[in-house]
């Protein structure tokens, strides 16, 4: 994804927030930026330039806007970003063509039958609690849309190293073995 489609996606963030919320990004953003250069922005384009300046925002890491914007309770903006994020992670940095069709069906069995005992899966695939806390604030009545968004997560942060075999492990690790025993049978079924 080119520097130019991740300006727009900042400009039209900027233009979606309140002057409340700008000075509640700069609030969270004093120990980066200092008071005396917040007291120079008014407005969020101008904020996400100083923060990329100093290498806290780029195209290849939203994750610190996303968290910033999940912490002024804007996670319809927070999704905006991460879904520039997820056109131009499927690029290079992916399994191979038959383990992402596993991590597909993974996908799919694990959302249908984790429930609410996600967040345990989500500990042992190593996200803090903040990131879990994040999470389950996209999709707060949804158990299934959490999950997916966790695995989702996951995948990203592994890239071309995501494994259904290190699901299957973490699945078990926090006793979830029927779902592990399904899906190793759904996988075996299929032919992956």
């Amino acid at each position: 994804m080119s520097s130019s489609q991740f300006n727009k996606i900042l400009l039209d963030i900027s233009n979606q927030l309140s002057p409340d919320e700008l000075d509640k990004l700069k609030f969270l953003c004093r120990d980066v930026i200092g008071k005396k250069d917040l007291e120079k922005i008014d407005s969020g384009h101008r904020l996400f330039q100083v923060l990329g300046e100093r290498c806290k925002l780029s195209a290849d890491n939203t994750k610190p806007l996303s968290d910033l914007l999940d912490g002024i309770k804007r996670p319809d903006l927070s999704e905006k970003l991460n879904s520039f994020e997820s056109l131009s992670e499927y690029s290079d940095d992916q399994p191979d063509e038959a383990e992402r069709a596993k991590l597909e069906i993974a996908t799919q069995l694990i959302a249908e039958t984790l429930g609410r005992n996600w967040r345990k899966l989500g500990r042992k695939l190593g996200f803090s609690e903040v990131k879990l806390e994040s999470i389950s604030l996209k999709h707060p009545t949804d158990l299934e849309e959490t999950v997916i968004e966790l695995l989702k997560e996951w995948r990203k942060s592994r890239g071309a190293q995501a494994q259904t075999k290190e699901l299957i492990e973490a699945l078990r690790g926090c006793q979830h073995n029927l779902t592990a025993d399904k899906l190793e049978d759904r996988l075996a079924n299929s032919g992956s």
